[in-house]
């Protein structure tokens, strides 16, 4: 593509990290990943950070932690690994609808969908922005749920001068379209040390110390697991990048904040768009930038910017209740929001390192299309 649906913003600093770690010859979870870490608990205000190999790990590890078996209220609106973190943990993922501006959770759909087997809430920050996280703080507590916010698509936005990943347990991801990344990688933050540490031992095999810890020691080869566990480390080469795209976060999302405000203006008179609404209270800082247009105009759009060179893209369609994994749970009431938005959504190129003229291209391509009929 010739603009392509993002790109990342590296440069010498992440190359320099990486051979520091290279040539110092501890590649497995080390000093870096401490590092990041704090970068993360200090942006956040959060006591703990966990670095992980993903977001969906993130996911698991907190349901699992917190043993839950129940019923998880989550949106079909999201990627399916929301739903697999449920499905694999043990727990059953309950689908409700979303709001139409902000396209997630409805706070009424979550309150309506809990029953006695209700034990949790995930509420998926949508494309750069958080949920009412003020609602849905309130539900969970009301109803005593866990509540984890899967920020995956929302570092450095903000809710009413809260980060997102600081109301409930955050799991945010660091793939190449995320807004900042490490190739692949994630982080789980929360306000409570006795669950990260079990977190940390869960991601570990169940070993209660970590490898860079048991190396000062004078038997580093004596370890034993607590309890079953996984290997959802992160290596300290990919975190050596993390920490260098922090330092670098908040101009890459105000370059964001500037480019989708220049689309905002490009596409504001044309009336077969819905540009990204700003919910109040929100700062977005579009990790995504989602269009909604006419469902029967949708895929032929997308195909034609592809066409010319154009990275355009769909998240998501389908929604996750009408993936075949999960026609079993699909509920037995209509998410007429989802299935619409779903239909409708078109995500267009937005990326720190794109130009003015690149988002020119990109809008007049859309202008071109829908205001000729097509």
């Amino acid at each position: 593509m010739n603009i392509p649906l993002c790109r990342p913003c590296v440069d010498d600093a992440e190359v320099d990290a990486v051979a520091e770690v290279l040539r110092g010859g501890w590649y497995a979870h080390g000093a870096a990943n401490t590092a990041f870490e704090q970068a993360f608990t200090e942006l956040l205000g959060v006591e703990c950070a966990v670095s992980l190999n993903s977001c969906t790990s993130a996911l698991f590890l907190a349901l699992m932690a917190n043993r839950i078996r129940g019923e998880v209220i989550v949106p079909a609106f999201t990627w399916v690994a929301t739903a697999n973190a449920v499905v694999t943990a043990g727990a059953t993922p309950v689908f409700a609808d979303i709001e139409p501006d902000g396209r997630m959770l409805d706070p009424d759909a979550v309150e309506a969908a809990i029953t006695p087997r209700t034990e949790a809430i995930i509420a998926v920050h949508y494309a750069g922005q958080c949920a009412n996280m003020w609602r849905l703080t309130d539900i969970a507590r009301r109803h005593r749920l866990l509540l984890i916010e899967d920020s995956a698509e929302t570092l450095g936005a903000t809710h009413h001068g809260r980060q997102a990943g600081a109301f409930g347990i955050g799991c945010f991801s660091f793939f190449p379209t995320k807004n900042i990344t490490t190739g692949e990688g994630g982080m789980l933050t929360c306000h409570d040390a006795d669950l990260a540490s079990q977190v940390r031992t869960l991601a570990s095999h169940g070993v209660t110390t970590s490898t860079l810890e048991r190396e000062r020691h004078r038997s580093p080869w004596a370890k034993q697991a607590a309890m079953a566990g996984f290997n959802f480390r992160m290596s300290n080469i990919l975190a050596a990048i993390g920490v260098q795209q922090m330092k670098k976060l908040s101009g890459m999302n105000r370059a964001r904040q500037r480019l989708a405000l220049h689309y905002a203006q490009r596409l504001a008179g044309c009336e077969a768009v819905t540009v990204p609404a700003v919910l109040a209270g929100n700062t977005h800082v579009y990790q995504m930038y989602t269009l909604l247009v006419c469902a029967d105009r949708r895929d032929k759009l997308v195909a034609a910017l592809n066409a010319q060179g154009i990275g355009a893209s769909v998240h998501f369609a389908p929604p996750v209740h009408r993936h075949p994994a999960y026609q079993g749970l699909a509920p037995d009431h209509p998410l007429p929001v989802t299935e619409d938005v779903a239909a409708r959504s078109v995500t267009l190129p937005i990326y720190p390192g794109m130009t003015v003229a690149q988002a020119d291209t990109v809008a007049d391509a859309v202008l071109a299309h829908l205001e000729n009929g097509d």
